[in-house]
C-alpha cells in the first residue's frame, strides 16, 4: 500500500523557477545557483521535518521542482509528480532545453514517484485553457483533498511580477486562503 492509499501525514507542495535557458535576457535561475538552491529547499523539508508518512507533489521541471523532488525522495517522503502535457513535450519543453543531466535526473525521480500526466487523466485542454495554470490548479486541488490544515507550501521565487494566474504568487495566495501554511525561498535573497 502506497502513501496515496492510506492516511497522508503533511503534503509538500511546491512551486517555483526553472533553471534559466541559455541565453535569457533577465536571469532568474541562473545554473550556478542550483546548489544554493538546492540546499535551501533541502534545508527547508528538513525545518519542516518531512519524512515517510508525508507526500510531496510536485511539477517536474529542470530547477525548483526537480531539486524539491530530490529533496522529497531523500527524506523518504512519497512523491507525486504532475505534468501539464504528454511527457515528450514535457521534456523538450521543461527539461531538455539546460544543457545539463537533468533529463537523467528527471528520469531518476521520475522512477520513485507516481506520475501524472494532465491530457491523460485530465482530457485535452479546452479551448483558451493554458496549461500550466490547469497543472498548477490540479497540484493544488490534490494537495488540498489531505485537508488545508496539512498543505505545507513551500516556494522558490524572486518575488517579481509576471505570474499570471496559475503562477508562484497565484499558488502561494491560494494555499494561504484555503488554510495552508507558505514558506517562501526569496531567491532575490539566496543569490546574494
Amino acid at each position: 500500500m502506497n502513501a496515496t492509499e492510506t492516511e497522508v501525514g503533511r503534503v509538500f507542495l511546491f512551486s517555483g523557477h526553472m533553471i534559466d535557458a541559455p541565453g535569457r535576457a533577465s536571469p532568474r535561475f541562473p545554473p550556478d545557483q542550483e546548489p544554493i538552491a538546492a540546499a535551501a529547499i533541502a534545508d527547508q523539508l528538513r525545518e519542516l521535518a518531512a519524512g515517510p508518512g508525508d507526500r510531496a507533489v510536485s511539477g517536474a521541471a529542470c530547477g525548483g521542482d526537480l531539486l524539491f523532488a530530490e529533496a522529497a525522495l531523500a527524506l523518504g517522503v512519497h512523491l507525486d509528480l504532475y505534468l501539464a502535457f504528454d511527457e515528450q513535450q514535457f521534456l523538450e519543453e521543461s527539461i531538455d532545453f539546460a544543457n545539463a543531466d537533468w533529463h537523467a535526473r528527471y528520469l531518476a525521480a521520475k522512477g520513485q514517484a507516481a506520475l501524472h500526466i494532465a491530457p491523460l487523466e485530465l482530457g485535452p485542454l479546452s479551448a483558451g485553457e493554458d496549461p500550466y495554470e490547469r497543472a498548477n490548479r490540479w497540484m493544488l486541488d490534490e494537495a488540498g483533498r489531505s485537508g488545508p490544515g496539512k498543505v505545507e507550501c513551500i516556494v522558490l521565487w524572486n518575488g517579481e511580477g509576471g505570474d499570471g494566474p496559475g503562477g508562484t504568487h497565484d499558488m502561494m495566495e491560494t494555499v494561504r486562503k484555503a488554510g495552508g501554511r507558505v514558506h517562501w525561498l526569496n531567491t532575490k535573497q539566496l543569490w546574494r
